[in-house]
C-alpha cells in the first residue's frame, strides 16, 4: 500500500534537512534510516518507526522552489498505514508547527 503526504511550508530552510538532523526525532518513535546527498536540494531520506507494530517506511524529499515536503509512505502486507502516518504527523506538528501551512494526505 502507498500513500502520499504533502506538507506545504512557509519560507525557510529545508524541512527534510531539519528532520534528518533532529536529535529529538527518536522521542517520537521515529528514526532516520538511509539518506542521499544530505544538504542538497535533490536529496532524500527514509524514516522508519521504532514501534514493532508499525512496519513501513516514509520516503521524504524536499522541493525548495515550492516549499513542499513530499512523503511517500510505503507498507507491505497487513501493516497498519495509519499508525506510521499518525506518528509522523504528530512529530511534524510537535517539532515544526510554525513552518507548516497545510498537510495533505493522498491515498493511492
Amino acid at each position: 500500500m502507498q500513500t502520499l503526504v504533502q506538507v506545504i511550508c512557509s519560507r525557510g530552510k529545508s524541512l527534510r534537512d531539519f528532520i534528518v538532523n533532529d536529535p529529538k526525532i527518536e522521542l517520537h518513535d521515529l528514526q532516520v534510516g538511509l539518506q542521499k546527498k544530505p544538504g542538497r536540494s535533490r536529496g532524500w531520506a527514509k524514516i522508519y518507526s521504532t514501534q514493532p507494530d508499525r512496519r513501513g517506511v516514509l520516503n521524504i524529499t524536499w522541493n525548495s522552489s515550492v516549499r513542499i515536503l513530499l512523503c511517500r509512505v510505503v507498507t507491505k502486507g497487513d501493516a497498519k498505514l495509519h499508525l506510521i502516518i499518525g506518528d509522523f504527523i504528530d512529530y511534524l506538528l510537535h517539532r515544526c508547527r510554525r513552518r507548516i501551512e497545510t498537510i495533505n494526505i493522498v491515498p493511492r
